[in-house]
């Protein structure tokens, strides 16, 4: 592993270990237990569209790893002025060990990637969002205690967190069934690549316009925000279009009894969800949040140390 653009690079395996690093980074937070194992190392985090839970994930996961980490607006760098990615690449991989990127084009990403001489993170483009799917992930496996066998029913818009949730859940071994209006479906390429993953990892994909057929004894039900980073002057066409597809109490009913509910956040109440069920007992977006800061600290430790040696969670 020597980026992290798509978790459908990953494979299986790679993908279960990152789960598993997580879990024990985790352990060793709550636990109290230093682990500064990143000591000397340094991220610069570009950011081209706004963040809240990616750049303080990000900048708290590298001090708890004893690391360093660069804020990088692209107002701020001469990125943003007309720097080309390639010389922007090639000279922050003289300066940095790792380098995570927020962008919209996700080819800016794969430029970064053939310039640099670092490793790579995507933090989210207008097609993917990997460190979210993992995120995802854990906090599903948290609740349920696996991942093969479950079904995932995404309802909303088909964007970069479906596109990878899409490839992620496949890769996992795990049904997924994606509910969107026509016109606002997940990515063609994604839709053939988590097909394939589906059939060698024994999962299946549920492309379908009915919310109500997605959420259909589902384990997990997802949605985003209707309007994405970008999309604003959309959202008089889109509410429409999107409002029979709001997880609600009938949604929910749907799902077995103890699905759990996820968001990506931030979400707008009374839109894509009600407040009755993202405050309801099967909510757990907060564990959801909290996870991207260990799933992303597994990804920190994979691409920088990944010799290193955990201290025990049982010695606190």
């Amino acid at each position: 592993m020597k980026h992290l653009i798509s978790i459908g690079d990953l494979s299986p395996v790679q993908l279960e270990n990152l789960l598993d690093l997580a879990d024990r980074l985790k352990a060793l937070s709550k636990a109290g237990i230093p682990h500064p194992l990143l000591k000397g190392k340094t991220l610069g985090m570009i950011f081209a569209k706004s963040s809240t839970r990616t750049r303080i994930s990000f900048e708290v996961g590298m001090v708890q790893l004893g690391g360093h980490a660069l804020f990088l607006s692209t107002q701020d760098i001469q990125l943003g002025r007309g720097e080309t990615i390639a010389d922007t690449a090639r000279v922050m991989s003289r300066f940095l060990d790792c380098l995570m990127i927020r962008t919209f084009d996700h080819q800016d990403v794969l430029e970064l990637v053939r310039y640099s001489s670092i490793p790579i993170i995507n933090g989210l483009t207008d097609l993917l969002h990997p460190c979210q799917a993992l995120a995802d992930l854990m906090t599903i496996r948290e609740h349920k205690g696996r991942l093969r066998g479950l079904k995932l029913a995404y309802l909303g818009d088909g964007n970069n967190v479906a596109n990878s949730l899409l490839l992620a859940c496949s890769k996992a071994g795990m049904d997924v069934a994606i509910a969107s209006p026509a016109g606002y479906t997940c990515d063609p390429v994604c839709i053939a690549r988590g097909q394939e993953i589906a059939r060698t990892q024994g999962g299946s994909i549920l492309l379908t316009d009915d919310p109500l057929a997605a959420a259909s004894g589902a384990d997990a039900i997802y949605t985003d925000t209707w309007v994405s980073m970008g999309q604003e002057n959309e959202k008089a066409l889109r509410l429409p279009i999107f409002s029979p597809y709001q997880v609600n109490d009938a949604i929910m009913a749907a799902a077995k009894p103890e699905a759990v509910f996820l968001h990506c956040l931030p979400a707008y109440r009374g839109f894509e969800v009600t407040e009755s069920v993202i405050d309801g007992p099967n909510s757990v977006i907060f564990d959801e949040a909290e996870n991207r800061l260990h799933a992303q600290k597994a990804v920190l430790l994979t691409l920088l140390a990944p010799d290193a040696k955990l201290p025990d969670s049982h010695d606190a």
